[in-house]
């Protein structure tokens, strides 16, 4: 396989996976911000509130379109980019996607019709009902596209069968519930959270800023304080969770997030800040918090945090068990009805994902040199700056959102709502709870590498038979559609924004007298406003 066609198909992916994810945690956190907010008009029946939760209904359909557009094209990618991946794990991998489709995304759009169109036909506790499903076909969605990416980081479940050459399902139950795929869900879905508590905040923090709209915007504001304080800290200690399942799981992601070279003895301390040298093996200008990553990682005072150069020993020996696992597959493959070679093939089975990292140095990994072995054995680790740093970015961002929260809270119940340099502060960190997001994608997928699926499958194997040209035409073309979309999101967005949340009454104010509007066609123009 051509190194530039693999590097080329990853960087499409994730080019498309980071804008996708720009949409999806807005949609799953404005899903049930609507709910909360629907649920208050129906219990006080003040106008209001429908107007509030119209209002952000209507953000939330724009963005949720782009999201729906853009999530279609990425699993287009797993059979035009990565067709080995597909063939080879897709038993396992094709059926959360699968029932995604036919179980959450249907729900969602069934309901997301109704939700928009239905507010003068359905009544307030069927439409509430409507509003509900939305928000949990939405997040369901979320559920089973993490369930995929959660096998992919921690393979349970599965078996490679040699006599069709595949992965396949041995216990979908522990596909489903896998440590992994849960604690990714839950801390996804309270990112999602934050970020709509943010743009629902800052949103309202520009209306009060530009004096208008201030009732709409104090009672927004503080659905988004609450709402936001809630799952901001959600997050973190759900983060916390997800760090967790990864002692177990993917220690070598554990290690380069905290650019740990070497074992220490127990409790490891946790570097907060430093410079990881790949060359040195060494962090250098490191500040060492004492304890804090043996306590925070196996929850326990004598519980082993494994450092790189350990783990990078073990994966040498794991490297030379799997190319006896590869020579035991070669003589089933000749002689499928050999004893010996499927006994040996059963005693290494576990580590031929290993032997298989063999191949980006030579064609047979059976005429492998110590010295490449030695290679390969480096190669799975990912890279450990990129992963230091990122992570950290993306903590501080995940503290400094429980700050902001917790002072718009207690801002919004002292009815403090018009402090100006909080409002400013609100308005300026919009884009911060995206920014984190994104860096927590790049600390999960790039903390796999090389691994497409974790020890099973290296990421240089599963992709297609490309050539350059393609994909930088690929690139080119999904590169200037989205950056169109993203002008056309943005712009609707913005005048939606600017419209304000009394737009429709004050558009069917400004009618002459003998012209209908669009919710009552035979109601004076002055009446109209009290009734939307």
């Amino acid at each position: 396989m051509d190194l530039a066609v693999v590097d080329l198909s990853r960087l499409q992916f994730a080019l498309t996976a980071l804008y996708h994810f720009l949409f999806v945690p807005l949609t799953l956190g404005l899903s049930f911000m609507l709910v909360i907010m629907e649920s208050i008009y129906v219990m006080t029946r003040r106008p209001i509130w429908r107007t509030i939760t119209r209002f952000w209904a209507t953000l939330f359909g724009i963005n949720f379109v782009l999201g729906v557009a853009t999530g279609i094209t990425m699993e287009f990618q797993f059979g035009m980019n990565w067709a080995y991946y597909s063939h080879y794990v897709g038993d396992i991998f094709g059926a959360p996607l699968a029932i995604e489709g036919l179980m959450a995304f249907f729900l969602e759009a069934t309901f997301v019709g109704l939700m928009f169109f239905g507010w003068e036909t359905l009544s307030r506790v069927a439409h509430l009902f409507v509003t509900f499903m939305v928000a949990l076909g939405t997040n369901l969605s979320a559920l089973w596209i993490l369930i995929a990416n959660g096998w992919m980081q921690n393979p349970v479940g599965a078996t490679f069968n040699p006599d069709t050459m595949r992965m396949e399902v041995s216990d979908f139950m522990a596909v489903l519930m896998n440590p992994v795929a849960q604690a990714k869900f839950v801390h996804t879905v309270s990112a999602g959270y934050v970020i709509a508590s943010v743009f629902v905040l800052g949103v309202s923090a520009f209306y009060l800023l530009k004096g208008r709209h201030r009732a709409f915007a104090r009672r927004s504001m503080t659905v988004a304080s609450a709402f936001g304080l809630a799952a901001s800290l959600s997050v973190v200690v759900l983060g916390d969770e997800s760090g967790y399942t990864l002692t177990d799981n993917q220690k070598m992601k554990l290690a380069a997030i905290e650019a740990m070279w070497n074992t220490e003895a127990a409790p490891a301390g946790l570097t907060a800040f430093g410079f990881p040298n790949m060359e040195t093996h060494r962090t250098e200008a490191a500040v060492t918090i004492p304890w804090a990553l043996g306590l925070m990682a196996t929850r326990s005072l004598d519980g082993e945090v494994e450092g790189i150069l350990p783990l990078v020993a073990t994966a040498q020996t794991r490297i030379e068990s799997g190319v006896l696992a590869y020579d035991a597959l070669e003589r089933i493959k000749a002689n499928p009805n050999d004893p010996v070679a499927r006994g040996d093939f059963e005693l290494h089975r576990n580590d031929l994902g290993y032997g298989l990292m063999l191949k980006q140095l030579v064609a047979d990994p059976r005429q492998a040199t110590p010295d490449q072995i030695v290679v390969a054995a480096w190669n799975t680790v990912p890279n450990v700056p990129v992963m230091f740093w990122t992570f950290r970015f993306m903590a501080a961002i995940g503290f400094a959102m429980i700050v902001l929260f917790a002072t718009a809270f207690i801002l919004s119940t002292l009815r403090k709502h018009e402090t100006r340099w909080f409002l400013w502060l609100a308005v300026l960190a919009i884009p911060l709870p995206w920014i984190a997001a994104e860096l927590g994608w790049i600390v999960a997928e790039v903390g796999r590498q090389p691994w497409a699926v974790d020890g099973i499958l290296p990421t240089f194997l599963g992709a297609s038979s490309l050539s350059v040209p393609q994909l930088w035409a690929t690139i080119i073309g999904f590169t200037a559609l989205y950056g169109g979309l993203a002008v056309i999101e943005v712009g609707l967005i913005l005048k939606t924004i600017k419209r304000g949340p009394f737009a429709e009454q004050e558009e069917f104010a400004d009618r002459p007298a003998d012209e209908p509007g669009p919710h009552a066609p035979n109601t004076p123009p002055a009446v109209a406003p009290a009734l939307a």
